[in-house]
């Protein structure tokens, strides 16, 4: 009976850990494209873009995500109201139009803000663990952790081949050739 129980028990963990999979790689497959192309425009690494949405969100499953677009969970300066379960729920966190306007404003804080913006000066887009740390060392988190698990879904889903993707012009040229 004792072996029947654990077999049932693993057989529902691998499941689910299959399942925490597929939706990590279709959260890739859907917004690695978006990641790739503000990393040519900013030099923040696209790995480090797609990890921490994948961290921060849930690979996009957080109420956040879900409602308002916000796969960082960057605040605003604005109330903005939402329903989850027929309540209503104020919060302040930024509401966006697309995911891919979650993506460019938390680029957008990465290089503007003055307590990240000298990142992009010490580390280029090949360098992704010290952007990790970098950033947890500027104050984007208060966990001690955050860099490290950030760093593990990188090199968990191989996300670090994501910075060595050529612009799209460069790609065309090289099969023309």
């Amino acid at each position: 009976m004792k072996k029947l129980l654990l077999v049932i028990l693993f057989s529902i963990f691998s499941v689910a850990a299959t399942f925490a999979q597929q939706t990590s790689q279709s959260y890739i497959e859907q917004f690695k494209d978006n990641a790739i192309s503000i990393m040519h425009e900013t030099g923040i690494p696209a790995s480090i873009i797609m990890a921490v949405a994948m961290h921060e969100s849930g690979n996009g499953n957080s109420t956040i995500a879900k409602k308002l677009n916000n796969q960082f969970g960057i605040k605003g300066n604005t109330r903005v109201v939402y329903y989850k379960k027929k309540r209503k729920v104020r919060t302040s966190y930024k509401k966006y139009g697309s995911v891919l306007e979650s993506f460019e404003d938390f680029a957008r804080v990465l290089t503007e803000r003055k307590q990240f913006s000298h990142l992009g000066d010490k580390f280029t887009q090949y360098e992704y663990k010290g952007w990790a740390k970098g950033i947890q060392r500027s104050g984007y988190c208060s966990s001690k952790k955050w860099s490290a698990q950030v760093i593990g879904i990188i090199k968990r889903y191989g996300l670090h081949e994501l910075d060595s993707v050529p612009e799209p012009k460069q790609m065309a040229q090289n099969t023309e050739k």
